[in-house]
Parts: C-alpha cells; structure tokens; sequence
C-alpha cells in the first residue's frame, strides 16, 4: 500500500475506495455509465480522533461506507475519499 502524504485531523479517516463491478453475477458486462459507486474500501489514513473520542479504524482495515459519503479527493492522480469516522458502517 502506498504511503499517502495527507494526515486527516481529528475524526477524518481517508478510504481508497475498491474498483466498481465490471461484470454481474451471470456474467454480463456492465457499462461505465451504469456501475454504481462501489460502498467498500480500504482505509489508507486515520485522524488521531477527537479528545474524548478516538478512531477505531486503522491503516489496511476494510470498511463500508455510506453510498454518498466523503469527498472525493486526487493525490498524486490516486482517487480517494475524506470522511469522518460517523460515515463508516463496519470493517470487513
């Protein structure tokens, strides 16, 4: 994993988000316009949390998200989302 030169502040958390399905189940190939934005990624920077408050997540968990969560921000041509912890539903 690539070391990302950001550090979020507080309970921020920055998620590289997984590649959208490229094909269905039963194997048909879906069309960039239709893929969904994917809800899973992996978590590539943490804040140090809030003062009574610190993040559970780490570097390298796998987490889901909210389908319309975070920023979407580019580092070094990398897509990435900015979020606050809130966001995050569950590691995988």
């Amino acid at each position: 994993m690539a070391d990302v030169k950001i550090k979020p502040l507080a309970d921020r958390v920055v998620i590289k988000a997984a590649e959208a399905e490229t094909k269905t189940a039963g194997g048909i190939i879906i069309p960039d316009s239709a893929k969904e934005k994917p809800q899973k990624g992996t978590v590539v920077a943490v804040g140090p949390g809030k003062k009574d408050e610190p993040t559970t997540v780490k570097v390298g968990d796998s987490v889901l998200y909210g389908k319309y969560a975070g920023t979407e921000i580019s580092i070094d041509g990398t897509e990435y989302l900015i979020m606050k912890e809130s966001d995050i539903f569950a590691i995988v």
